[in-house]
């Protein structure tokens, strides 16, 4: 039910996170949520945030940092949620990339050959699951 209204690349940095959610606060008095793409970019959105004043909305952020799941399980300001990457995907595109180059397939598929697209879980970290995953978190 939501509407996209502006949408901007942060680049993944603190210092561009917290430019860019400046920008996007001072240019839209209404906000209902702001997804962040980057937990580690987050720390500058969620300075930006406080530097505003701002507290109408809610944020969910994506990575899974240990940072992100404090601030999610203290439940004192906009960031909800915030959405994992897989602990695996670096291991698991490896052994792809190595199936690829020695031109064999994937032995527990019916395929032929290494899929063009594999999508990994991801969990959804909320305040009622951030203990399970916090011990998982990596600090930004």
């Amino acid at each position: 039910g939501f509407t996209v209204t502006a949408q901007q690349d942060a680049k993944f940095t603190v210092e561009s996170g917290t430019q860019v959610a400046s920008n996007l606060l001072q240019a839209h008095k209404k906000i209902d949520a702001i997804w962040n793409h980057d937990d580690d970019q987050g720390i500058g959105v969620m300075a930006a945030i406080k530097e505003a004043g701002r507290d109408e909305f809610f944020m969910v952020g994506g990575a899974g940092s240990a940072n992100a799941m404090r601030d999610i399980q203290a439940d004192s300001g906009v960031l909800k949620a915030t959405v994992t990457y897989p602990a695996t995907m670096a291991g698991s595109a490896i052994k792809i990339a190595r199936l690829i180059a020695q031109g064999k397939g994937m032995s527990d598929l019916l395929e032929q050959e290494v899929p063009q697209s594999i999508t990994l879980s991801s969990e959804t970290v909320s305040k009622d699951n951030v203990d399970k995953y916090l011990p998982f978190g990596f600090e930004s």
